[in-house]
């Protein structure tokens, strides 16, 4: 009986000759890949992330619901003038918005109109008073209530008076309108300029610091365990920094693209959907910007990785960059004028301070160009500095490196 023999076990096949120099020439794209796969897989940036999502959608969900609902005011009325009035001015506030209701609830004397009013039962009381009228409430009385009041109560007056004199109420209203121009086109208000800067800031500091600090744990993590000796044998440490830097910034675009398409499209379902082309055109630079920019903060991040010996370094080593980030979000409201058209221009603050501008429409075409410029030479130079020290400091182990240890060490 013949035994057959088995053949000896082939080796593993490592991937066709395209796929191994791929991986050799380019080890930062298997670094970064390994960076991606860690984020994504991280169920607290997974957490967050949707959190954040969903409370962006609950956001305008109630926005909608809130803009959906209609105001009815009750006025108690002891006389039937003041009855007539209540009906005109209910007239008057639909005809200015159509969920505007108010309502007549006419009471036999002033005791019972002040116990309505005083209980809830009513939102004002109109009545006779000294030469007019008087809207008596609890407390201040509900603006639109009040317009339409006082309004109606002034059309009468006036068509009353101008019967008497023997003329017509455009007789005397005549010259006495006033136009209102500007020297500059009409742009968005105020109050949304205000609220999208406070966006574009809170949204960039949060981002720019969660994800500068993964990177930095990360790198001192490597660090910390010695596997970064290991990995140095492989591939060469600006490769290692390159391939960091990549991957979360890619997460990092990808996340801020994912939150600015949310956002915009929960805008367009509440009353602020005229605002999407001037809004959408500056959410697009805010997105460009902080992508050019967040290159050079992982840089400088991944260098306080490098620069600690253990996790609990990171504080210290990472300061100076969290305070930097402090001071960009609260300039974003404390400048104005031509401090701000200036700070547009400095990189890292222009990510908030260009697209605050293109919104408000006082930044010309060319302005925005040439602030991202600035910031892509900025970005050229903060990486090429940050390799230099990041691999000058990595393979130090002996304890937390300075900056300038790290920048006169051989390498």
């Amino acid at each position: 009986m013949t035994l057959a023999t088995r053949p000896p076990t082939e080796p593993t096949d490592p991937g066709t000759p395209a796929e191994r120099h791929t991986s050799e020439a380019r080890p930062w794209a298997l670094v970064a890949a390994r960076e991606i796969i860690v984020r994504v897989t991280n169920r607290t940036f997974l957490v967050s992330t949707l959190v954040t999502l969903v409370l962006m959608g609950a956001f305008a969900a109630f926005s909608t619901w809130q803009s959906s609902r209609g105001a009815t005011f009750t006025v108690a009325v002891t006389t039937s003038d003041a009855g007539t009035l209540v009906q005109q001015a209910a007239t008057a506030a639909r005809a200015q918005d159509p969920k505007v209701d108010i309502t007549a609830r006419p009471v036999p004397t002033a005791a019972e109109a002040r116990r309505v009013v005083t209980a809830g039962d009513a939102d004002a009381w109109l009545h006779p008073g000294d030469g007019g009228w008087v809207l008596t409430s609890a407390d201040q009385p509900p603006a639109p209530l009040a317009a339409a009041v006082t309004d109606t109560v002034r059309s009468q007056a006036l068509e009353r008076n101008a019967a008497a004199a023997g003329t017509s109420i455009a007789a005397l209203e005549r010259g006495a309108s006033v136009q209102l121009a500007r020297f500059t086109q009409a742009g968005t208000s105020p109050t949304v300029i205000s609220v999208a800067t406070f966006a574009f800031a809170l949204l960039f500091y949060f981002a720019s610091l969660m994800f500068g600090q993964m990177i930095a744990m990360s790198v001192v993590e490597e660090k910390q365990s010695r596997i970064v000796e290991i990995i140095a044998t492989a591939i060469p440490l600006r490769q290692l920094l390159a391939g960091k830097v990549l991957g979360n910034c890619l997460i990092a675009f990808a996340q801020i693209l994912l939150y600015a398409a949310v956002g915009l499209v929960a805008l367009s379902f509440t009353s602020w959907s005229a605002l999407l082309p001037s809004l959408s055109l500056a959410v697009v630079w805010f997105v460009v910007f902080f992508v050019v920019g967040f290159v050079s903060l992982a840089s400088l991040f991944a260098v306080s990785g490098a620069l600690a010996s253990r996790t609990e370094d990171l504080q210290s080593t990472t300061a100076p960059i969290s305070i930097a980030l402090m001071l960009v979000y609260f300039a974003s409201f404390s400048l104005a004028g031509t401090a701000k058209v200036v700070a547009s221009f400095v990189p890292i603050v222009s990510v908030i301070a260009m697209p605050a501008r293109v919104l408000a429409g006082t930044a010309a075409w060319w302005e925005p160009v040439v602030a991202l410029a600035l910031m892509v030479a900025l970005a050229a130079v903060t990486v090429a500095f940050a390799a230099r020290v990041y691999t000058r400091s990595l393979m130090q182990t002996h304890g937390r490196v300075s900056w300038r240890q790290a920048l006169t060490a051989g390498g």
